[in-house]
């Protein structure tokens, strides 16, 4: 299978651009090609920009605990240990 360079479509096009492109027009491309994920990498980590977003998307996934949250959930474990011991106790029944 031969690589990109060696297909004949790719060398009239790299042809082209050699001959249709001025070594200040490539440079200007590699120049915008190098600047566009450094600029995203800069943007991305401004925190201000996006730190009410953050928080607000955060308290919504996870909103702040409440007394009657921390109940549910020893209640919910509560009867998950229950369950567990329930099952336990009939296998050993049944295994003995």
């Amino acid at each position: 299978m031969p690589g990109l360079l060696a297909s004949p479509l790719s060398s009239l096009w790299l042809q082209r651009i050699n001959s249709n492109t001025s070594k200040r027009a490539l440079g200007f491309l590699m120049v915008l090609y190098l600047t566009f994920p450094v600029a995203m990498f800069w943007v991305a980590n401004q925190a201000e920009w996006f730190e009410q977003d953050v928080i607000q998307r955060k308290r919504e996934l996870w909103p702040p605990e409440t007394e009657e949250h921390r109940r549910e959930v020893e209640e919910f474990k509560t009867r998950l240990r229950k369950q567990r011991e329930e099952k336990l106790l009939r296998a050993a029944q049944h295994s003995s």
